[in-house]
């Protein structure tokens, strides 16, 4: 589960303390929502079904799975399943190498979504062997799905640049400078991320 109203609220509250203009943000915008996913594989497989689509179209694909597959979409029953059907489904032949590279991961038992390593680097390097599957997904699964407190995914734009507004920067920071103005904030990074999306393109900043 991701991180909850409760633990977003403790985390900046702990960041505001430390840095102003997080605080002045927050009194404009308030605490935001939680945003969670839920843990396991199958959450993972809808990052790869939703890449580079419209939404519209990742919905459609995974009605189709499910159809095809089962609510649970079973990670053998996958594997077993061939180039047409996946195909019927709407799932390109990267897609499908994609979901089938996770799906055997997961089978040969070389990623447990109930183990995962504590260390978040070594999570992030367990989930990035899958193929398609890149940090920025990774980070974005142990934040949302696993709720872990301190992950700054410091490569998604719009973390750079609500990050960037929220700090009053003319331009919106890069990766690097987004993973150095957040060092302070160990470990309540998590929550900071979440803030830095509801502070984008939020009409009360």
């Amino acid at each position: 589960m991701g991180l909850s109203a409760e633990k977003i609220k403790s985390g900046l509250d702990h960041v505001a303390a430390q840095e102003p203009a997080i605080a002045r943000a927050l009194e404009a915008a308030g605490y935001p929502e939680p945003r969670i996913r839920e843990r396991g594989y199958r959450t993972l497989l809808r990052a790869i079904v939703g890449q580079q689509v419209s939404v519209a179209a990742a919905a459609s694909m995974w009605r189709k799975l499910e159809a095809e597959l089962g609510e649970d979409i079973p990670v053998h029953d996958l594997l077993g399943r061939d180039f047409d059907t996946l195909r019927a489904c709407g799932l390109s032949r990267q897609k499908q190498g994609y979901a089938r590279s996770l799906c055997e991961l997961v089978a040969a038992g070389e990623i447990d979504f109930d183990a995962l390593p504590d260390d978040d680097e070594e999570a992030i390097a367990q989930l990035t062997q899958v193929k398609g599957i890149g940090r920025w997904t990774a980070e974005i699964y142990l934040l949302f799905a696993e709720g872990r407190p301190d992950i700054w995914p410091a490569g998604d734009l719009a973390v750079q640049a609500g990050l960037g507004r929220i700090l009053g920067l003319e331009e919106r920071p890069s990766e690097k400078e987004t993973r150095a103005l957040a060092e302070a904030w160990r470990p309540h990074r998590g929550a900071a991320a979440i803030f830095t999306w509801h502070c984008y393109n939020n009409p009360a900043l």
